[in-house]
């Protein structure tokens, strides 16, 4: 067989790319370990002493709680709308119109710092919510967008025929549901979930309008430590984020690699 070579310009591009992806958090590790006072790279020195300082900073714990109950219920909430919604839109697409799937994209069309702007307005000021509901219904709303079309692409491959013949069979609507319709595309639900629930603990711009006394998010702690501190502990609780976020992928690619076995 011959030998398929890779362009040298190709090969040299793709490098750049990963360079330009790789080095942020090469730089941001580096600066984690150093034993210094102040975020420095190369690192002067290795020491863990700022991950544990992470954990003996109060504001870091309490946030961080706060932070995975608004992505884990936030998302469960996009998810109990968005997958019958995502259903709809592909199961009724010729008797409903076609605009109709649009609504569920404007919170990804409109900019994230408008979007929480008026999300403090109505939600917060407007129909005086508490700060942590008020975080969740905007977290939902700001991945319901994912949701949807995520596990609209799921149900776009569905043959909705074997839904119709479990029905004409005898089995009841919500049953062929959640026994026929489901499990054939938990795999996207599976990765509507684990993308919004990256976006979600991740979040900035929305949160840092809805959060207020007593209740923040970690990234929002992040920049309110920044304003006072300027020490490796930023780059160390940028680094566990990064391992979450590394982890959580990485369940995913074992899910959905024994979901599509199974199939």
């Amino acid at each position: 067989m011959m030998e398929r070579r890779i362009h040298p310009i190709l090969a040299a591009f793709a490098a750049c790319v990963f360079f330009f992806l790789l080095a942020p958090l090469v730089i941001i590790v580096g600066a984690a370990v150093s034993d210094t006072t102040y975020l420095t790279f190369p690192p002067q020195g290795l020491t863990l002493r700022w991950f544990v300082n992470i954990f003996e900073i109060e504001a870091f714990r309490t946030t961080a709680i706060t932070s995975l109950q608004v992505a884990f219920l936030g998302t469960a909430l996009s998810l109990l709308i968005g997958v019958p919604a995502a259903y709809a839109i592909n199961r009724y697409r010729v008797e409903l119109p076609r605009w109709l799937s649009t609504i569920f994209v404007l919170p990804i069309l409109v900019p994230e710092i408008v979007f929480g702007f008026s999300l403090m307005k109505s939600v917060t000021i407007g129909l005086g919510l508490p700060i942590f509901i008020s975080l969740l219904v905007g977290h939902a709303l700001l991945i319901l967008p994912y949701s949807v079309r995520v596990v609209g692409a799921s149900l776009a491959a569905f043959d909705f025929s074997v839904e119709e013949a479990a029905i004409s069979l005898g089995c009841p609507p919500l049953k062929t549901f959640l026994t026929v319709v489901l499990p054939n595309i938990r795999a996207g639900v599976i990765a509507a979930f684990i993308l919004a629930f990256i976006t979600s603990i991740n979040d900035v711009s929305v949160s840092v309008f809805l959060t207020g006394p007593g209740i923040s998010t970690l990234p929002i702690q992040i920049l309110a430590h920044m304003e006072q501190f300027f020490d490796p502990t930023i780059a160390s609780v940028s680094v566990l984020l990064m391992f979450v976020t590394v982890g959580v992928m990485a369940v995913v690619e074992a899910t959905l690699g024994l979901t599509f076995l199974t199939k």
